[in-house]
């Protein structure tokens, strides 16, 4: 394992929960910056510069005093929320970024150990990630949500004609290698659905599957793409796929423009971006409010 599979592990977990307890500091700690009374000492920033070199995260110092001040910032709004973050999920959270990069535990603690990291310090941040995310869900959250009206707008624009198809679709197959002239036989006799079973026993090896109804945003694009092209009774040219030869046979066809699949997509998206759109504008507002003094 490499520094650099630690570092995307530590930031794609930071990062899921969407974004500091201070730590006990030494008496010799020089207080650098004040948010709302909190001290952040020099010590923290040079503990915290020491993380974002192992993580390759080329900030410097500046970055990382910019960090804790923004963690400083989300814990206080959480406590404000009365949101807590307990031990044992700061230790869930530590513990999953030693599954990401497949260490253990403590060889994860040894190697933040060698590289001057104290323990406390990744723990610090994913205490402020996990509360700030908490604070996300529970005040933006849900006015981020794309509307339905939005989600109809954006699928629609999405969806081309190819798409406007609902069908109930066999799946004829042809198990094992080297069957397409087989399954081109089959093909050129095949005279619609209800003699589809009936067919396919004159063949070796031949199986006929109800895949059920479909719409046309459930297949992939090249597929749609030929069965709006075919009528009832058709059937698609053969396609090698895993475990043998397929072609799909289409039972019926109608006209319909289902968007419920494209919008889920553009929902998980948006929503995403939306989310992080407000989280952001969050916390500029509680930071342009916040007594920041720097010593």
């Amino acid at each position: 394992m490499t520094f650099a599979d630690f570092r995307r592990a530590v930031g794609a977990l930071v990062l899921g929960l969407t974004l500091a307890l201070t730590a006990a500091l030494p008496a010799f700690a020089a207080t650098v910056v004040t948010v709302n009374g909190e001290a952040i000492s020099d010590v923290q920033i040079d503990q915290r510069l020491r993380l974002f070199r192992l993580e390759g995260n080329s900030t410097g110092r500046n970055g990382a005093m910019e960090q804790l001040i923004n963690e400083a910032i989300q814990l206080q709004e959480a406590s404000r929320l009365g949101i807590s973050v307990s031990n044992s999920q700061v230790d869930e959270a530590f513990l999953q970024v030693a599954r990401n990069v497949k260490v253990s535990r403590d060889r994860l603690e040894q190697m933040l150990t060698q590289q001057g990291v104290n323990i406390d310090t990744l723990k610090v941040r994913l205490r402020a990630a996990i509360a700030w995310n908490s604070v996300v869900q529970q005040t933006v959250a849900s006015s981020a949500q794309i509307s339905e009206l939005e989600l109809d707008q954006q699928a629609a624009q999405q969806v081309a004609a190819y798409q406007n198809f609902d069908y109930i679709l066999k799946e004829i197959i042809f198990v094992g290698s080297g069957r397409q002239g087989q399954a081109n036989r089959y093909r050129s006799s095949f005279a619609g659905c209800d003699s589809a079973v009936e067919l396919s026993l004159a063949f070796t090896d031949a199986a006929v599957v109800d895949v059920g109804r479909r719409h046309a945003t459930q297949v992939p694009d090249a597929i749609a793409k030929e069965l709006a092209g075919l009528n009832v009774g058709g059937i698609t040219k053969p396609r090698v796929v895993e475990n043998g030869v397929s072609m799909l046979a289409v039972c019926e066809k109608v006209q319909a423009q289902d968007l419920t699949f494209v919008k889920d997509e553009i929902r998980e998206a948006s929503g995403g971006d939306a989310v992080k759109r407000e989280a952001d504008a969050l916390l500029a507002r509680l930071r342009s409010s916040a007594k920041i003094i720097f010593n």
